[in-house]
């Protein structure tokens, strides 16, 4: 395996998500980490030396020096002996690498939200079916026991006909103009910016703080909502499709470096009447909630429900089941041994972040929109359907980079 995007921290000094993937492969006897990839030298070096370091505790001679650090993805995709890839990069930087790895036949584990706009998450699932590889997105909400039983409560009709999912997406910072500084030595902030339009570097542009500007994400509305999107889709079974109606509000940043959403209320509409609210304000930070006619189930920090009957349900056998996984990173190594689907494959992560995408797109226009799932296209409005893609700085595309 190789890990593209590792080393890096976060602002409260703990691993980045990528350095949490490649020390949770690292872990596994049934993979060899033989490479580490990041375009800022420190990370990659970080990165390496956790994987030196690991491997040595084990080699006979004490040390281990078999991993290789470079700065462009490209180098590992070229590499046949590497089979498969954890990337963990800004939003902008997904679809690029991904659809590269699939074409390079790699098997892929990526983070969430799945793309940055819609028709990039659909390019990216059109290369990775096209080319048959196994695909797991990272999330990992999906594997954890007591969320997965409460969207099966909800699909086996424990609270009745489901009339309302509401999610809470937690709030984005806002912060003053920043000043230009220097690249830091051994940034490649170019390459950083990639298919992103040209800006001036500055500190809190760049590492953690990119999922605050639209130019990179959308803010928690994508990063938090891939996730309880994502659950809200497994719990009423749509997901292979999406809502047909959007409309919201937002407060959006009117000066300063940050300029996603830091408040909001989106509703979404399916065909069958189900309304999914997201909102940033709820019991816990991130949460979700299902209302039906005949009670209500809550996922956040723990499962609860009314009646508290819900909770000692037992789903029998002949009842919907979704896949019990418990290892999200186990499941994704289990299915390239297999050639099975895993846990969280693309299709439904694209569908999962479409919901978020469209939903940030209501809230900018500011009038509710018709949208066609099938079609993934706003019905009879083009202004909308420009805000569906965003164009990519020269040399980049979707299919190659010079």
């Amino acid at each position: 395996m190789a890990a593209i995007g590792a080393g890096g921290l976060n602002p409260l000094g703990a691993d980045n998500q990528g350095s949490v993937l490649l020390k949770s492969f690292l872990s596994r006897r049934d993979v060899q980490v033989v490479a580490v990839c990041d375009v800022d030298a420190p990370h990659r070096d970080r990165a390496r030396r956790f994987v030196e370091e690991h491997y040595g505790k084990s080699a006979p001679e004490g040390s281990f020096k078999g991993c290789a650090a470079c700065r462009d993805f490209r180098e590992v995709l070229r590499r046949p002996d590497i089979d498969a890839v954890s990337i963990a990069l800004p939003d902008h930087w997904h679809a690029i690498p991904v659809i590269l790895a699939a074409e390079a036949r790699k098997d892929i584990y990526a983070e969430k939200p799945l793309a940055l706009t819609v028709p990039e998450g659909r390019a990216m699932v059109e290369a990775v079916q096209k080319n048959r590889i196994v695909f797991q997105t990272g999330s990992q909400l999906r594997s954890v026991p007591y969320m997965r039983r409460g969207c099966e409560l909800v699909r086996n009709g424990r609270i009745g006909k489901l009339h309302t999912i509401r999610a809470v997406f937690h709030i984005s910072p806002a912060i003053g103009p920043q000043p230009e500084m220097p690249v830091p030595a051994g940034f490649d902030y170019d390459f950083w910016l990639g298919p992103a339009p040209r800006a001036p570097y500055t500190e809190k542009r760049c590492h953690f703080n990119w999922r605050w500007i639209q130019d990179y994400s959308g803010g928690q509305v994508t990063d938090h909502g891939a996730h309880y999107c994502d659950l809200a889709q497994w719990g009423h079974g749509t997901e292979l499709t999406g809502p047909v109606e959007v409309e919201g509000r937002g407060s959006f940043p009117r000066e300063g470096l940050f300029n996603v959403a830091t408040a909001y209320h989106i509703e979404w509409t399916y065909a069958d009447g189900v309304k999914l609210i997201g909102d940033e304000k709820g019991r816990d930070l991130v949460c979700i909630t299902f209302e039906g006619t005949k009670g209500w189930i809550y996922i956040g920090s723990e499962l609860d429900a009314e009646p508290k009957s819900l909770l000692e349900s037992k789903i029998g056998p002949e009842e919907f089941h979704l896949p019990d996984v418990n290892d999200h990173h186990g499941n994704f190594l289990d299915c390239i041994r297999t050639r099975k689907s895993p846990l969280a494959p693309i299709e439904e992560a694209h569908r999962s972040a479409a919901i978020c995408h469209i939903g940030n797109i209501a809230m900018k226009l500011g009038r509710k929109l018709k949208w066609d799932p099938a079609a993934e296209r706003f019905s009879g409005d083009e202004e909308a359907n420009r805000l569906l893609s965003r164009p990519m700085r020269s040399p980049y595309t979707l299919k190659e980079m010079s």
